[in-house]
């Protein structure tokens, strides 16, 4: 069984939903059998040549993480993810979650896969880039795609 297991989440409903409800299914429906926790990537805004800009670009940033802390507080609230096991980073989706994989010594890793653009057609980019450097288990959860509503 599992211990502690990691669910990257992109803050998008229908996403988190899925991920959160098979995470919920591994713990029992009791997370205490298991540590999980989550964790939300907000990106880099690219600024470069714009050195003017860079303080709004780190005001912006710290506004969409602040946002994000908001979204993801409410999301844990419903599966009983305590606070201390609620994580908001800055950084390339691919390095926040394997980061916060070693130092949360995570043995699953649980992230959705939308799996229809580019290279990453069979996981999605974010996720196909976790999964090839990993140290744990992955759990690839697919994403149905809703023509009415397109992730």
């Amino acid at each position: 069984m599992y211990k502690n297991i990691l669910a990257a989440i992109d803050l998008h409903p229908a996403c988190d939903q899925i991920i959160l409800a098979r995470a919920h299914q591994l713990t029992g429906g009791r997370i205490s059998s298991a540590n999980l926790s989550i964790v939300h990537a907000v990106e880099h805004i690219n600024a470069y040549g714009v050195a003017q800009a860079y303080p709004a670009v780190i005001d912006l940033e710290a506004e969409m993480r602040s946002e994000a802390r908001k979204q993801l507080a409410e999301l844990a609230t419903k599966y009983a993810i305590p606070e201390t096991r609620q994580f908001v980073e800055v950084g390339s989706p691919k390095i926040v979650i394997l980061d916060k994989i070693k130092q949360l010594k995570a043995d699953l890793v649980i992230i959705g896969s939308h799996g229809r653009h580019g290279i990453g057609i069979l996981f999605g980019s974010t996720a196909s880039s976790v999964i090839h450097h990993l140290s744990c288990d992955a759990l690839v959860v697919k994403i149905p795609h809703d023509k009415n509503n397109p992730i």
